[in-house]
């Protein structure tokens, strides 16, 4: 997950935590449907604003915005096809801003379907994880992808 996120900020930083965390989601997302696999092995938990990776939250907790070497990790450790996910990602998501995406993963999918399970409002905390199925069958979906 460092290594994805420092990846993410040397290419386009500067930019608010929120944004990093969901480009992560996306990256993630995306990466699982296209190579069946996880981009690393941190866990998405459902918190109010969508999906966050609690163990990036910490390296980055009280700090709005973000630049190059903000957090830890090696952009060079990433495999060519994760550095191609990520690209993807961000050529198509790097001009919408953190609430646009924050609402993009509130639509019926993976963060939805974890609030449901945990039981809470649209406010309350939750630590539910987003499970790694209801991910790839979600992206899957939206790369046309059939299994």
């Amino acid at each position: 997950m460092q290594d994805v996120a420092a990846y993410i900020l040397a290419k386009e930083a500067p930019m608010s935590a929120m944004k990093l965390q969901k480009l992560c989601y996306f990256a993630y997302g995306y990466h699982l449907a296209w190579e069946d696999r996880q981009l690393f092995p941190e866990r998405f938990e459902a918190w109010a604003n969508g999906p966050v990776v609690k163990e990036l939250y910490a390296r980055h907790r009280g700090r709005f915005n973000l630049d190059r070497g903000d957090i830890a990790g090696d952009p060079a450790a990433l495999s060519d096809d994760e550095r191609d996910s990520v690209n993807v990602v961000l050529e198509s998501f790097r001009a919408f801003d953190a609430h646009e995406l924050s609402a993009m993963t509130h639509q019926p999918g993976p963060w939805l379907d974890a609030r449901t399970r945990a039981g809470v409002t649209d406010l309350q905390r939750s630590n539910e994880e987003l499970r790694d199925e209801e991910i790839a069958d979600y992206f899957g979906a939206l790369v046309g992808r059939e299994d």
